[in-house]
């Protein structure tokens, strides 16, 4: 069991950092499945930067994608007022065409495997400091409770003199930069950028939030069992069980399932903010 504690940890920390950017974002009225295309930009942006000038611009770059990225949606959906899902694909499929384009254009093949990096304990700590930083902040701090207010219901936060707008935008700008931190924290796990190496962790990451009932902690708590998950796949992928051989696809395919049959079970018990969506 201990030789899963850590990697269950690692698995579980850009889960944790996605979850807490739809956190600040959802829980402020934005719909935002585009957490997949941001950490695949930052990730990818990262490893381009980093080779180069090293770790601290690679991380500052990282982070400065991904929040461009989430800038372009929030542009997207409270200016142009665009619906929140198309603009959150449209993200998707920009990250996932461009980082093809860019790093094929300009990593060195030389330098492969020898992308400098920030290390792996540094991200997990950040991940559940983040986690109860929002947790308090919700709870205790004004702008908190000015983002659960303008997720809830708009209008009245309107009323009130809340400019929905403006909190969003500050929500939004949060969520670009843990987007930023988790798909950097791909890159310094891996110590190399992969085409598509998020696979799917953004939209994992936003089923644990819906999990979660849009609170931190559950949330964050759901991260981890997708970590368990994927820490089980690597153990035990290739064992033979129940008397039998598991294919390889089998296990890889298991935090996928769970996810699916966890969000069929609980997404209609789950209290969704009432303001998600609208302007």
């Amino acid at each position: 069991m201990l030789n899963l504690l850590w990697p269950t940890l690692v698995l579980a920390t850009p889960l944790i950092l996605a979850a807490m950017a739809g956190y600040t974002s959802e829980r402020g009225g934005v719909i935002n499945i585009g957490l997949e295309g941001m950490m695949l930009a930052s990730a990818c942006t990262a490893a381009l930067v980093s080779v180069v000038h090293g770790a601290a611009l690679g991380l500052l770059a990282g982070v400065g994608a991904a929040t461009l990225l989430s800038l372009l949606h929030w542009l997207a959906t409270q200016h142009y007022r665009i619906d929140h899902v198309i603009s959150g694909m449209s993200i998707n499929a920009l990250a996932a065409g461009g980082t093809n384009f860019l790093y094929g254009k300009f990593s060195n093949p030389d330098r492969t495997g020898s992308i400098p990096h920030f290390g792996v304990p540094i991200f997990v700590g950040l991940a559940f400091g983040v986690t109860a930083a929002l947790w308090a902040g919700t709870k205790y701090t004004a702008f908190g409770w000015r983002l659960v207010a303008v997720g809830s219901d708009p209008a009245k936060a309107r009323l009130a003199g809340i400019n929905p707008v403006v909190i969003r935008l500050i929500g939004l700008l949060m969520t670009g930069v843990l987007t930023g931190l988790a798909g950097v924290m791909l890159v310094s796990d891996s110590g190399v950028f992969t085409d598509n190496m998020t696979s799917g962790r953004g939209y994992i990451a936003l089923a644990a939030l819906i999990l979660g009932g849009w609170r931190c902690v559950p949330a964050c708590l759901a991260c981890l069992g997708f970590g368990v998950l994927s820490a089980v796949r690597l153990q035990f992928q290739g064992t033979s069980a129940l008397g039998g051989h598991i294919p390889t696809e089998a296990w890889a395919s298991l935090p996928y399932v769970v996810t699916v049959v966890a969000l069929a079970g609980f997404l209609g018990r789950t209290r969704t903010p009432t303001g998600l969506g609208r302007l």
